[in-house]
């Protein structure tokens, strides 16, 4: 069997949104490879719904795709309505994300939250597979997202970076973009990242914190001075792990 445009049934297209760049490949959902290389246009600014729209329908075009697409968001969205703004602009504000990008592109687009599908492709494929209990996905980029998993069931739209710490939002000093900002030691940002572990870690009480985003690529500058009572784990999807979790929702 075969997709509309010739791929293998078992092909699936996601594109990952983050808030410096936007990414995309044709996935195989039967081992969660890529099997293209993922192509990378930055992040819109500002990031309007429609200057967005665009730079997905440069994705999919790039890869040559022509069935159904899924995609992960940076921000909260339930049936396809965004409803929050932290890394993206604000009118995207209770606005049809699946509707903006099925229109655009002409066929059917199903939106997640994308620390949930960066959760989803280590639940399905990572080193979350097969793990019962509370698991925990974040991931550390231009700001934290958080992935909720209960006995391999997703929470949805945990948000968890934008928990109060110290009088602001979590993600403002433990955020991978913190560490540039403050021109910070990867040492001196790891002490907000394990302040911020202990501090979701107390709330949720967590079998397994798995970490993803950019760093998740040199965990050896920065997690082996993080001591917590929580089993950590590394990402082993990388940062690709957001294409594979939005093509496992594409409709």
């Amino acid at each position: 069997m075969t997709t509309s445009n010739g791929e293998p049934d078992s092909y699936a297209f996601g594109i990952d949104i983050g808030g410096s760049g936007m990414k995309a490949a044709i996935v195989d959902l039967g081992t969660g490879a890529l099997v293209t290389d993922r192509f990378r246009i930055d992040t819109p600014k500002p990031s309007t719904p429609d200057a967005m729209a665009e730079v997905v329908v440069d994705l999919v075009r790039h890869h040559r795709w022509e069935g159904t697409v899924g995609c992960a968001f940076p921000a909260v969205v339930r049936d396809g309505v965004v409803g929050s703004a932290a890394n993206i602009d604000t009118s995207w504000l209770s606005v049809d994300a699946d509707k903006v990008f099925s229109d655009a592109l002409g066929v059917g687009v199903h939106m997640i939250n994308d620390a949930d599908a960066a959760g989803l492709a280590e639940v399905a494929y990572g080193v979350a597979a097969d793990r019962p209990g509370v698991v925990m996905m974040l991931t550390f980029g231009t700001g934290i997202g958080s992935g909720l998993f209960v006995d391999g069931v997703l929470v949805p739209n945990t948000e968890l970076g934008h928990l109060e710490l110290d009088g602001q939002d979590a993600e403002q000093r433990a955020a991978a973009s913190a560490r540039k900002r403050y021109d910070w030691s990867w040492s001196e940002w790891s002490t907000h990242v394990e302040r911020y572990l202990r501090h979701v870690e107390g709330l949720f009480s967590p079998d397994l914190f798995v970490v993803g985003g950019g760093v998740s690529k040199q965990p050896g500058k920065w997690l082996d001075g993080i001591s917590i009572d929580t089993e950590i784990a590394v990402a082993s999807m990388a940062n690709n792990a957001g294409i594979v979790g939005a093509a496992l929702v594409a409709p």
